[in-house]
């Protein structure tokens, strides 16, 4: 059991440091952005949020190829297995249950859902703080006067 913790354990640290990269590039991304021109601000929202998520995305989706290479190294699933699909079964948290581990090796779903509900949490996070920032950005361009919520139709 000892050897299965350790496992997961350094996979989740692994994909710690992925996310943190992605965190920083989805930031850098809404830093350059907000140097942009802003006359169209629901546009630009859009643009923000969209190239936020797809690069957090793209972090999850390496995470996810991370436990399927580990799946592999230790030969965590049964023979002939697709190790990317039962990866990201796992690390969504969605548990179809048609793919299940060895049971040399069964606490590393528990583990990769783990991983995989933190890092979505962590994403949430930063999408609320990408967004919170970008309005506070689109509010403080505005015309004096006026304000710029996401909820204005003009």
């Amino acid at each position: 059991m000892m050897i299965q913790l350790l496992v997961g354990s350094c996979v989740s640290v692994i994909n710690i440091v992925v996310h943190a990269l992605a965190t920083v590039a989805a930031i850098g991304i809404a830093r350059r952005a907000a140097l942009k021109d802003t006359r169209r601000p629901r546009l630009y929202l859009m643009g923000v949020m969209v190239a936020t998520v797809l690069v957090l995305m793209l972090g999850h989706t390496v995470e996810v190829v991370v436990w399927s290479l580990s799946y592999a190294v230790v030969g965590a699933a049964p023979e002939g297995s697709d190790l990317l699909y039962f990866a990201f079964v796992n690390y969504t948290t969605l548990g179809y249950g048609d793919v299940i581990p060895v049971k040399e090796w069964r606490l590393v779903g528990p583990m990769a859902a783990m991983n995989g509900i933190l890092m979505f949490g962590w994403s949430t996070a930063v999408l609320f703080e990408v967004l919170l920032k970008t309005i506070e950005r689109l509010g403080a361009i505005a015309a004096p006067g006026t304000s710029f919520s996401v909820a204005d139709r003009s």
